[in-house]
């Protein structure tokens, strides 16, 4: 049984580059989602290894609320995530295997905005404790546009 869908998937090849969406892309155990920032080496945090960097998931329901709560219209790729879920709470995700399309991850720990991803202050205070999940890839596999997840 779902517990969620993937609503859209992006990857940025860069650190600093905006991120472009895709209807599918390649997870690779240990690496991340090919193409991606993370699987290049070439992200911000490239230079700091550890676990949660493989890939970024954040909730369409947290960004609809900010951007209600906030009066601003927030893009879902414009969060910098790689993946944004729907009717999933990713919060309880933390030390937990799950799937998302044949796919194996594991929650790591909060994806806290930044200034990079929400230069708006009162935007990225609104999305503390709600900005993500931060995961490592256990097995390789596609991920999808419309993939259940499953807990």
């Amino acid at each position: 049984m779902a517990d969620g869908t993937v609503v859209l998937i992006s990857i940025a090849r860069a650190g600093g580059d905006a991120t472009a969406s895709t209807d599918q892309v390649r997870a690779v155990a240990g690496r991340g989602l090919e193409g991606d920032r993370y699987f290049n080496n070439a992200g911000t945090f490239s230079n700091s290894p550890g676990a949660g960097r493989a890939v970024t998931l954040i909730e369409s329901e947290a960004i609809d609320a900010v951007a209600r709560d906030c009066g601003c219209e927030l893009d879902y790729k414009d969060t910098r995530r790689n993946i944004v879920t729907r009717g999933v709470a990713l919060n309880d995700l933390i030390d937990r295997e799950f799937r998302v399309g044949g796919v194996r991850l594991r929650g790591v720990r909060l994806c806290e905005p930044c200034k990079v991803s929400f230069p708006d202050a009162n935007v990225k205070e609104a999305l503390v404790s709600r900005g993500g999940l931060r995961a490592d890839i256990l097995t390789d596999g596609e991920i999808r546009v419309g993939d259940s997840i499953e807990i």
